[in-house]
């Protein structure tokens, strides 16, 4: 991308976000119009389709600490009717009906940047050093992309492979990212003479602009090809098989190394992060690496203690409960829970739950009735008794 594009294109305003937006407000926007915007939503929509591209392009920048503070920094100089790129008209309201160059500005974007000097600033502005280098030229990494996928409780304990089906950039392979019809290549600009980049002198002073005749791009593209129309790059759809490790936590992301956009300049591709969402389990739950499970018990179960017979993820499990146990008890079943990476097995924990009848039939009533006055002498909060009493 030109110094030119980042100057004329508003990366906010296609994300819908202010400027002062933090990343995570900047994520959010992102992750909600590409879920919109996703080819696979709207098939044959090539309006929504050169949206998603616009909305993926502005994340490339806004989404990368880096870039987008070259990018706030260039909007700052020469974004607001100052100086631009390819226009030099005069200096602090000279002659000429040309922009108007303000060193003030210049300088402080310097002092912005660090103190590195004006040439080190503009440089990353123009993505050049010393003058010798265009953007275009230099290898630069993809951009990182975010997809997301969901999958149900018991593949997220056990682990899962699943196909992943992404539309995204990627190098064009008609024409293998040169953007000319097969057969042809490009050419180098004669212009700028393949650097990218061309000088002007304006009085005293010499500067340099990403060149008008191939957009800073060094090469020029007579016959393009019909598939990317000249970028090198192209939308395709392709599968990817995930592997879903055991364990993974709801809204966890696993990243996939050189998955993400293709890089340029034969620079290594991003990576590609998939947020994983799973789907609550109608029995099961889950703290940390243990299972949780909450069983009804009768009153005559935990008084007078019984053995009972409870789920797992592998089957069924014997589990005794002791006389006298009290409602609300979490009792523990080891090595049926989630198995870490390190092989070692979290646990079940199961809670008791008294559970009280709505109704009861004529028999029922009478046992409890004859229970209650068998332990009418018996309280069973003694704390509470002792002080209504002081209190009395």
């Amino acid at each position: 991308m030109s110094a030119r594009d980042w100057i004329d294109k508003d990366f906010y305003r296609e994300l819908g976000v202010p400027s002062d937006s933090s990343d995570q407000e900047i994520k959010k926007a992102y992750r909600k119009l590409a879920r919109e915007l996703h080819p696979d939503a709207n098939p044959g929509n090539a309006q929504a389709e050169t949206r998603f591209k616009a909305v993926s392009e502005a994340y490339g920048v806004l989404g990368d600490p880096d870039k987008r503070k070259q990018y706030d920094e260039a909007r700052r100089l020469f974004g607001s009717g100052g100086f631009r790129p390819g226009g030099f008209g005069g200096f602090g309201g000279g002659s000429g009906g040309g922009s108007t160059f303000d060193f003030s500005d210049l300088f402080a974007g310097q002092q912005a940047a660090g103190g590195g000097g004006i040439s080190d600033l503009l440089g990353n502005l123009f993505g050049r050093r010393g003058g010798t280098t265009s953007a275009a030229n230099r290898p630069r990494r993809g951009a990182d992309v975010e997809t997301e996928v969901r999958i149900d409780f018991v593949e997220a304990v056990k682990g899962a492979t699943v196909p992943l089906r992404l539309s995204s950039p990627s190098t064009c392979e008609t024409c293998k990212g040169s953007g000319a019809k097969p057969g042809t290549s490009p050419r180098t600009c004669p212009t700028c003479a393949g650097a990218g980049l061309v000088s002007r002198s304006q009085g005293a002073f010499a500067f340099s602009e990403p060149c008008r005749d191939c957009r800073g791009t060094g090469r020029i593209v007579d016959d393009p090809c019909p598939e990317c129309r000249g970028d090198g790059v192209s939308t395709k759809s392709r599968t990817l098989t995930v592997r879903i490790p055991a364990g993974v936590d709801d809204d966890q992301r696993i990243r996939l190394a050189g998955q993400g956009e293709p890089g340029t300049g034969g620079a290594h591709a991003g990576d590609l992060y998939v947020r994983v969402h799973v789907t609550p389990h109608s029995v099961f739950g889950r703290t940390g690496n243990d299972l949780t499970l909450k069983v009804p018990v009768t009153f005559s179960e935990v008084a007078l203690g019984t053995t009972l017979e409870v789920p797992t993820l592998d089957g069924k499990v014997a589990l005794r409960v002791p006389p006298g146990t009290a409602s609300g008890r979490v009792l523990r079943v080891r090595g049926k829970g989630i198995v870490r990476r390190d092989g070692q097995a979290g646990d079940l924990l199961v809670t008791l739950q008294v559970s009280v009848p709505s109704k009861l039939d004529d028999a029922a009533k009478a046992a409890l009735e004859a229970y209650a006055s068998a332990t009418s002498t018996q309280d069973p909060r003694p704390e509470l008794t002792a002080m209504l009493e002081k209190r009395s």
